[in-house]
């Protein structure tokens, strides 16, 4: 397996954002059938004033046993301000696409995961991919720009008061909070033009209400665009696998009826990629 650290730079991005790169061995000796194997982007909550370890390398690993190759993007956050962060992910794509044939990576299969505000940038990317805000950082044709799908974990989404978890988008925006809130407010944004997406939240999450959930799905059903969302009863927030293997130094964390999010979302990403 290879692994580096790769700086990522857009335009205001922090000294230290970078790209985290789980690379499988994939022989090309007829020894293995795969030839090119699909590859898991992700992106970390914490509310764009951090990014999480618990929804990072976790995460990947679990996606490295399954056969794909995994990305984590430390991302830029407060004081750092939107696009800054949307930027950093095409330019993790750019860096993904550009090493494609040297890690072997299916360029048609590469997915945007993330939890929380990483879920928030996750779908960001999945609605601005082929947007003027992108188009000269990508550079055209945008069409291969677009992911193959969005996985998201109790994404931050909406910026109405009444569901938004504000500290998020206040971080995001900084001065230009009132100017970009409704810009930025996800379900606002969706068009034909987004993948398939998954998604999954818990009806407890008293920090990013279950409704960011709802209403994006809602939203994408409005456009056509295939989409499949879980929620479970119970289960705080920030959950990441929900399993022991994250469990936090309080002893929470873990949430075994949630844990099975990860078979769904493999199951998922088995018909997403057939």
């Amino acid at each position: 397996m290879i692994y580096e650290e790769i700086p990522v730079r857009a335009e205001g991005s922090a000294d230290y954002a970078r790209l985290q790169v789980y690379i499988q061995d994939t022989p090309q000796d007829g020894s293995v059938k795969r030839k090119k194997r699909p590859l898991i982007l992700i992106c970390p909550g914490g509310g764009y004033e951090r990014t999480s370890y618990r929804e990072g390398e976790p995460t990947a690993l679990h996606f490295l046993s399954r056969g794909y190759h995994a990305c984590v993007l430390r991302y830029s956050v407060a004081p750092v301000h939107f696009p800054t962060q949307l930027l950093e992910v095409g330019c993790a794509v750019r860096i993904i696409r550009e090493n494609a044939e040297k890690w072997k990576v299916d360029t048609q299969r590469i997915v945007v995961q993330g939890s929380s505000a990483g879920g928030h940038l996750a779908a960001c990317y999945g609605a601005f991919w082929n947007q003027e805000l992108l188009k000269e950082d990508l550079d055209p044709p945008a069409e291969e720009w677009k992911p193959g799908g969005m996985l998201l974990s109790y994404p931050v989404i909406t910026s109405d008061p009444g569901y938004a978890h504000k500290g998020s988008f206040e971080n995001l925006l900084g001065e230009e909070y009132e100017a970009l809130a409704e810009k930025v407010s996800v379900e606002k944004q969706v068009t034909k033009d987004m993948p398939p997406c998954f998604i999954w939240h818990t009806m407890d999450d008293d920090t990013v209400p279950v409704e960011n959930s709802l209403l994006l799905t809602e939203a994408l059903h409005r456009e056509g665009i295939p989409s499949e969302l879980h929620i479970f009863p119970e289960g705080e927030h920030g959950l990441s696998l929900a399993s022991p293997v994250v469990e936090r130094e309080n002893g929470h964390g873990v949430q075994p009826e949630c844990a099975r999010w990860i078979e769904l979302a493999d199951a998922w990403l088995e018909r997403l990629f057939a």
